[in-house]
């Protein structure tokens, strides 16, 4: 049945409950009202109390409410599921995320086998759940796992194993047991470990040397030397601007800077990177 035919049977069955208690009132107040005697015929009559009609708990709004839901596109009520399970990280049935998000997993089969099969929700079952890719608790966990991947750990695979996780990298690099650095081409922040036994002395003429190498402008030209010397760049900077030459999208012209004497900034050209050489 329809939600809406209830809704309309809901309201009169309260129209008749109304009416009834009303004769109901009425007919009880006849009997038991007391005797006296009847008024002179001239004399005015007593305005009748008008009765006061029953009121009864409105419930509609919320009726509406889980009809709009059920009513929604199954990718909205799954959203609103996992929500519910990233912000409690708990096990809940299909009748307890009922209660909780009025979504009816029982009643939509569409709704749970997605459920069932998402990358982001263990169903055991009974239980749903959320699933993170790693399974982390806390911070000495976090710090493991971040340890196991020398070359690198990105931030978006570990952000959701538990609610306190970005605090919790942030103490750590406070605590100069990792670095956080960003991926300049994928835009994307990556986490690696800060290992104690790697921190060794260098000579100061060394050092001069590589502060003084000045690196090239161009990725393009980084990319080069860095096949001259054995290594794959991980991007592929020709590639990507024929790329949007091809669909019609002109990269940016970076306007042209006036040659300065040493500076500073010229000297510290790996100055993007100050976390690797606090030490030095």
């Amino acid at each position: 049945m329809d939600l809406k035919d209830s809704l309309s049977k809901f309201k009169q069955q309260q129209e008749r409950c109304q009416l009834s208690l009303a004769s109901i009132a009425a007919s009880h107040a006849s009997t038991t009202k007391p005797k006296h005697r009847a008024p002179p015929i001239n004399a005015p009559s007593a305005p009748a109390r008008p009765a006061h009609p029953i009121k009864f708990s409105n419930d509609t709004e919320r009726l509406q409410h889980i009809h709009s839901i059920r009513k929604s596109p199954a990718g909205a009520q799954i959203k609103l599921v996992i929500e519910l399970l990233y912000k409690t990280r708990q096990a809940f049935s299909a009748e307890q995320i009922n209660d909780a998000t009025y979504v009816d997993i029982s009643g939509n089969k569409a709704v749970f086998d997605s459920l069932r099969n998402n990358l982001k929700v263990h169903y055991d079952g009974r239980c749903f759940s959320y699933k993170s890719k790693h399974d982390l608790k806390g911070k000495d966990q976090l710090l493991d796992l971040i340890r196991g991947h020398r070359e690198g750990l990105a931030i978006v695979e570990v952000k959701d194993a538990y609610p306190t996780v970005l605090e919790d990298l942030q103490a750590l690099k406070a605590a100069g047991e990792v670095w956080l650095l960003s991926n300049m081409d994928s835009q994307e922040d990556m986490v690696y470990p800060n290992d104690p036994k790697t921190k060794i002395k260098i000579d100061d003429d060394l050092k001069e040397l590589f502060r003084g190498i000045e690196l090239p402008r161009d990725m393009v030209d980084i990319e080069k030397e860095l096949q001259k010397n054995g290594m794959k760049p991980m991007t592929d900077t020709t590639k990507r601007r024929a790329a949007a030459q091809i669909h019609g999208v002109k990269p940016k012209a970076k306007p042209k800077k006036k040659q300065r004497g040493m500076t500073k900034r010229t000297k510290l050209t790996n100055a993007h990177l100050p976390e690797l050489f606090q030490h030095l």
